[in-house]
């Protein structure tokens, strides 16, 4: 008779899931935390995260129940380190009377000590080659796999059923009266439009603003339209790389919410961008995408379709980067010239067949359309 698998025997109804990490962190664990649901379909899941993650949490209810913010602690780079909010935090977890609690934060270490403190009955997550033995359903950290693939392994070992590990971003229906109101508003021409998305968390993942603009203005010399997007907070990133482009453009920074975001990029036909939160949602939505990846680890964290998803990558002595300004000139992100991001991007939009580029340099092909202004820049 074969044994019960590790989460049969526990059976759990009080589940807690320790990833206090950004967005594209959050939706490569999505596949893993599909299996976890589907292995447990009547548990109450809580996911211990950044105050952010709300967001995450309320879009999708059907793999997470509730957030609770992680306060932040002495190595956890996310949040100002300090051990301030933690004895609390501790009480608070331990008066949830936890079944499971899972590390999926990392490769363990101090992940898994502050997991520790939680008193649950029973514990789960990575360990890594040198850390002592802990107690439970706890595996090597498989530093081979890509992302969404590591946590996936860990639900198989503990019994969940295998699902393939494809990213998703649920849609809803303010999403799209979002985007409907960005076509209204901005003109936007979804047969030809490519996103232009300069940012990102770390100033060590950005590729130059300039090239991103010399990139934008040879696309739209192609006749696609361009729109510059990212956060209200990247606004000096996306206003360099449009105040440096001749061509005119739409200026989407800060314009949207993270599910408008979505919908423009599920609308759009290509997303030129940073390995970064944009990069995940390009993949999670099907959309082309041409990725510049400075500093990151390729192997973990480019999207897996490799044919939809173009990732450009040096790697110097220094990579994978653990810096967040780089103290070497930045050589990973200057020696991808912008010729090959463009060679690039037209091959990825030669593979899309439904779309239309206009005549070079249109920002909209016909004076119809709201928002229409004459280019600034002469074919």
């Amino acid at each position: 008779m074969t044994p019960p698998t590790f989460l049969a025997a526990l059976a759990p109804r009080r589940i807690a899931i320790f990833r206090a990490l950004q967005l594209g962190d959050m939706l490569c664990a999505v596949p893993a935390l599909r299996a976890l649901r589907l292995a447990a379909p009547h548990a109450h899941i809580t996911l211990i995260g950044l105050p952010w993650a709300q967001a995450f949490v309320d879009r999708y209810t059907d793999l997470v129940d509730e957030l609770v913010v992680f306060p932040g602690a002495t190595g956890f780079p996310e949040q100002p380190e300090t051990d301030a909010g933690l004895p609390a935090f501790y009480e608070a977890m331990r008066a949830r009377h936890f079944d499971l609690a899972i590390q999926l934060h990392g490769s363990g270490g101090v992940a898994n000590d502050l997991l520790f403190e939680f008193g649950a009955r029973a514990y789960a997550g990575f360990v890594q080659a040198n850390e002592p033995h802990r107690e439970g359903g706890f595996i090597a950290w498989p530093d081979n796999l890509p992302e969404s693939e590591r946590y996936l392994a860990l639900m198989s070992a503990l019994g969940a059923p295998v699902i393939a590990p494809r990213l998703s971003f649920p849609l809803t229906e303010q999403d799209a009266a979002e985007y409907a109101s960005l076509v209204a508003g901005h003109g936007i021409e979804a047969h030809r439009l490519v996103l232009i998305h300069p940012g990102a968390q770390l100033p060590s993942r950005r590729w130059p603003a300039e090239r991103f603009a010399q990139v934008a203005d040879h696309l739209a010399a192609d006749g696609w339209q361009i729109a510059i997007t990212g956060t209200a907070a990247e606004a000096p990133v996306t206003g360099a790389a449009l105040g440096a482009m001749t061509a005119p453009a739409l200026h989407l920074g800060g314009a949207t919410s993270l599910g408008g975001l979505a919908a423009l990029v599920d609308h759009a036909r290509l997303v030129v961008c940073n390995d970064t939160g944009m990069s995940h949602i390009a993949a999670a939505m099907d959309t082309a995408s041409v990725v510049i990846a400075s500093g990151s680890d390729t192997r973990r964290w480019a999207p897996l379709d490799h044919e939809r998803h173009r990732v450009l990558a040096d790697y110097p002595a220094c990579r994978p980067c653990m810096f967040r300004d780089c103290p070497y000139g930045h050589p990973c992100a200057l020696n991808i010239g912008v010729e090959r991001v463009v060679e690039t991007a037209r091959a990825q939009l030669a593979r899309v067949g439904d779309a239309r580029p206009a005549q070079p340099y249109a920002l909209h092909a016909s004076s119809g359309n709201p928002g229409f202004q004459e280019p600034h820049h002469a074919a």
